[in-house]
């Protein structure tokens, strides 16, 4: 690596797994390090299932400060991804009212009934384009609200996962486009929430912060990370924050113009595995209601359409098995 590139540090957290990594850019080329990797998945406590996010942040806070031993002053800035949907809850003084809850979670059983009689079907669909999966925030808002939740009723704002791990990292609290795109709540025409949904769900407006776009500079790291990472004055930078965003950006397609269909498609594998196109607009039809397809959004105003298919999930339920009996094999050893 030529002394003078600059590095730009990449948190990736997955479902199973999570790193950080280091892109090494010389002014020409980009070169990827993994610098630290470990690993991730949800916790079960009484009947709900949590991620482990204080666990993920001690984690992060131990790549950063590998990558910090390594790269120095050559590193500029550092921006996290996360998978789509989950959540956490802050109150009115910036307080975490509860560890997040985990999208596979049992408490949205239901919740397409709860919702549909309040919101018809099509009418979600028109307004978010997004495809109907129980996992989904707005699923989530609502179990929450008819459980009662305590921490729904004094919550002051959401974030989602990403935009929480931005928050430890600078202070600042932020919804990212790409992943505010999964709730269910977000309206890929305006590239704003969907306040009409919002307020026929009957939640509070309060919740939802101004949509940031991808590349937006939250500010420098609060100065008790910069001191206990060793990282200093380096800029907290949101990339696109749904995986399958910086995924899709990083595919090398053509580019296409307003109105025309790309030539190609893109398969992101990871828990699910995610096949697509990356259009200029939102694909918001009968058809597309039809095939449960979904309009996520992408890096640089595109719209991701995409299709969600069963991923790594079972090879992963296997090796979680496979390690409470006793075998604990590396993912190097199951793909020999």
């Amino acid at each position: 690596m030529p002394s003078a590139a600059r590095t730009y540090l990449a948190v990736d957290l997955g479902a199973s797994s999570g790193r950080v990594v280091a892109g090494h850019f010389d002014g020409q080329r980009v070169s990827l390090e993994e610098v630290h990797r470990f690993e991730n998945g949800p916790v079960a406590v009484g009947p709900r299932l949590y991620w482990r996010t204080f666990q993920l942040w001690s984690d992060i806070q131990d790549g950063l400060r590998a990558a910090a031993q390594r790269f120095g002053s050559q590193i500029v800035s550092v921006g996290v991804d996360t998978w789509g949907v989950d959540f956490g809850l802050l109150d009115a003084h910036d307080e975490l009212l509860s560890a997040p809850v985990a999208y596979r979670d049992q408490r949205t059983q239901g919740g397409f009934e709860r919702a549909f009689a309040v919101v018809p079907r099509a009418d979600v669909f028109e307004a978010t384009g997004l495809q109907f999966m129980e996992l989904n925030t707005l699923y989530q808002l609502l179990a929450a609200k008819h459980m009662g939740s305590p921490p729904l009723e004094r919550a002051a704002r959401m974030l989602m996962m990403p935009d929480l791990f931005h928050w430890m990292l600078s202070g600042e609290k932020s919804n990212e486009l790409t992943n505010a795109s999964t709730t269910q709540l977000y309206d890929p025409r305006q590239g704003d929430w969907s306040w009409s949904l919002i307020d026929r769900f009957e939640l509070p407006r309060s919740l939802f912060g101004p949509i940031s776009a991808p590349g937006a500079r939250l500010g420098k790291l609060l100065p008790h990370v910069a001191r206990e990472t060793g990282l200093g004055d380096v800029d907290v930078v949101l990339p696109g924050s749904h995986d399958t965003a910086s995924a899709v950006l990083a595919a090398p397609g053509a580019t296409t113009q307003p109105g025309e269909m790309p030539n190609w498609c893109y398969l992101s594998s990871g828990t699910w595995s995610l096949m697509g196109i990356e259009t200029q607009t939102p694909v918001i039809n009968a058809q597309a209601a039809d095939w449960n397809f979904t309009n996520e959004g992408g890096v640089a105003g595109t719209t991701r359409l995409l299709k969600n298919i069963s991923g790594l999930w079972l090879v992963q339920e296997c090796r979680r098995i496979w390690r409470q009996q006793g075998s604990d094999f590396s993912w190097s050893e199951l793909t020999r």
